[in-house]
């Protein structure tokens, strides 16, 4: 395998062994802490424009499958990993990690010492990164650096979100897999799509969706629950939405910094003020944040991974959740009149939820869809739907 080098915008350089795709990846570069689930985590589109660094030092083990993305394709920039597994044969009809992004050009970087990575994450916060060919005895570190600063993280959201109006039907879950073995067995690159299927019944809410980069899970946690949900592309006009008189509006996930969603901010305004039930998560939680005046800032290095402990401050009770974001709202800013802090990060103390006082809307920074072994948080989509009803006055109670 030829080696490469993953050269940081400080000048430290990490050499190792290249694979996947061959090309050059210019990308932010964060860690996870996550011990599996790293096929969840490449079809992230929050993670668009970064570089994955796994604190586990065995990936690819269990191989690849494609029903547990949270996305139509991957997004990932490029992937970091201690030491890569293969597969072959598997009785389970595993991919192997590898070919799944050799497929889908991403490339990866393996031998690294990525807990030395991820300490010097932790101590200087997260950098921008080059991975590009070579050893690190000639990798000219100067031109790396140049070519690190024509990063551009500000139009992502614009390049996950769809581009369309899509309608998720009430009842419905998971990827078709069929369609998605033959992209597998022509060594082409993913291109997931629903499995559509017909309940007959009548859906029992009708829901909006603002789409930043919305895991998949996050849809189907919706529509199992009996909801029709309709997604819109990130910068739709809230009037567009409101016109079709949704009995809620939820804020999806998304990548980089919410300050750069200014068009979405604006008509988030707008929804906030029609009285219309909305949750928002992750991007969404900021976005609703900065949308009623309030301001966000850039963590050092982040939460990402499933085993964070967030405390729900009415219940009194410490949940483990699933997380991926750089930023968060920043707590002086906030306005006690607009909205009480409902959760926090019981590592670090950062706002973890909002409950708005005025308005039927309430907003997580953390994933409740994220399910790694426990579904403890998905409570959050049972208390948006009650929060729906009763706006409604409880005609579906």
């Amino acid at each position: 395998m030829p080696k490469a080098c993953l050269v940081l915008s400080d000048g430290s350089v990490f050499e190792g062994t290249r694979f996947g795709a061959t090309r050059d990846a210019i990308c932010e570069v964060v860690f996870n802490t996550g011990v599996t689930g790293y096929v969840e985590l490449l079809t992230d589109a929050s993670y668009a424009g970064q570089a994955i660094t796994m604190a586990s030092p065995i990936i690819g083990n269990y191989g690849v499958f494609e029903d547990t993305s949270e996305s139509s394709r991957p997004w990932v920039e490029a992937f970091i990993v201690r030491d890569l597994s293969t597969i072959e044969g598997d009785p389970r009809q595993a991919e192997d990690l590898e070919n799944y992004l050799k497929r889908n050009d991403i490339p990866g970087i393996s031998g690294i010492d990525t807990r030395a990575l991820t300490l010097l994450i932790r101590e200087h916060g997260t950098m921008l990164g080059l991975l590009t060919d070579g050893e690190a005895n000639s990798v000219d570190v100067e031109a790396a650096k140049k070519r690190i600063a024509t990063y551009d993280g500000t139009r992502l959201v614009p390049m996950v979100s769809r581009r369309e109006k899509t309608i998720f039907p009430a009842w419905m879950s998971g990827w078709n897999i069929g369609a998605a073995s033959q992209e597998r067995v022509l060594c082409t690159d993913t291109k997931l799509s629903p499995e559509h299927t017909e309940s007959g019944e009548a859906p029992l809410y009708r829901l909006a969706l603002l789409d930043f980069g919305v895991k998949q899970n996050i849809v189907w946690n919706l529509t199992m629950r009996g909801c029709e949900v309709t997604a819109y592309p990130w910068n739709t006009p809230a009037e567009e939405i409101l016109a079709e008189n949704p009995d809620g509006i939820l804020l999806s996930n998304g990548p980089g910094d919410p300050k750069d969603c200014e068009p979405a901010i604006r008509e988030i305004t707008k929804l906030y003020a029609s009285g219309t039930p909305i949750m928002g998560i992750c991007l969404g939680h900021q976005l609703m944040a900065l949308a009623t005046g309030a301001d966000t800032h850039k963590l050092r290095y982040g939460h990402r991974g499933i085993n964070h402990p967030v405390k729900d401050l009415r219940a009194d009770r410490v949940y483990i959740t699933s997380q991926n974001h750089g930023y968060v709202v920043t707590d002086e800013t906030l306005s006690s009149d607009i909205c009480e802090i409902s959760h926090i990060n019981m590592n670090d103390g950062s706002i973890e939820g909002l409950r708005y006082k005025n308005k039927p809307v309430f907003t997580v920074q953390y994933h409740p869809e994220g399910a790694p072994g426990p579904r403890d948080n998905n409570y959050l989509f049972d208390a948006f739907l009650s929060l729906i009803n009763e706006n409604k006055g409880g005609i579906n109670a």
